[in-house]
């Protein structure tokens, strides 16, 4: 198997001086803002293994992906804002409760929403058109996903520079290590955000105790 990702790798490995490469880099990220399938981060990482620790690279590759994925997201913010209002029209005549819940978790969490939702499978989607169709502001919206952008791009390549670092001359072996560091930040991710449901669970339960029953009436069995 290594075998074969060493060739692999190594025919990757010559495309590496074609300008055609950062355009597919630049495509893949912005894409996946709107085809949650494409495989972005995949990508990055797959190209800063080939690279190595070769900084000036490493550093132009983090720089083409942060945009790429900045010009994605923001196509996504348009699409929410052009096709969102008339989506939560018909959501305030069906269900006005669920609209209002929904607002409220956008304004009250809408940096953490543009910055880390990314990370989580069909994130950048939800994202772009949930900020942009409940209104965040382009300004707003504009800065904290160039942000949210950039540490993506770093995380990944520096991610792809362990695997390539360490195997330099196996690049197979260090694709391996590569995702496998990526699964297990994925995986941490995915415990933190359960743990921190639990917390936030066991203080609605301590702020909201257990509804007091009312005594029954005649002619009634008594309720919360």
């Amino acid at each position: 198997m290594f075998d074969l990702l060493n060739e692999i790798t190594e025919v990757l490995r010559g495309t590496l001086g074609s300008p055609w490469l950062w355009l597919i880099v630049f495509a893949v990220a912005g894409l996946d803002a709107l085809l949650p399938f494409m495989p972005s981060e995949t990508t990055v990482v797959t190209v800063a293994v080939l690279l190595g620790p070769d900084l000036k690279r490493l550093t132009l590759l983090a720089v083409i992906a942060t945009a790429g994925a900045w010009a994605g997201d923001c196509v996504s913010y348009r699409i929410g804002r052009r096709a969102g209002p008339a989506m939560l029209t018909s959501l305030q005549r069906r269900n006005r409760e669920r609209y209002e819940w929904a607002r409220a978790r956008v304004e009250a969490h809408n940096t953490l929403l543009i910055i880390a939702a990314r990370y989580l499978p069909g994130g950048r989607v939800a994202s772009g058109l949930a900020t942009g169709s409940m209104g965040v502001s382009w300004p707003r919206f504009a800065l904290l996903d160039l942000l949210g952008s950039g540490i993506w791009a770093v995380y990944s390549a520096c991610v792809g520079m362990i695997g390539g670092a360490s195997f330099a001359d196996e690049p197979g072996k260090g694709l391996l290590l590569s995702f496998a560091i990526g699964l297990l930040m994925v995986g941490v991710l995915a415990l933190l955000r359960r743990l921190r449901s639990r917390h936030a669970a066991r203080t609605v339960r301590i702020r909201d105790p257990e509804p007091v029953r009312r005594p029954a009436l005649r002619g009634d069995r008594g309720g919360a």
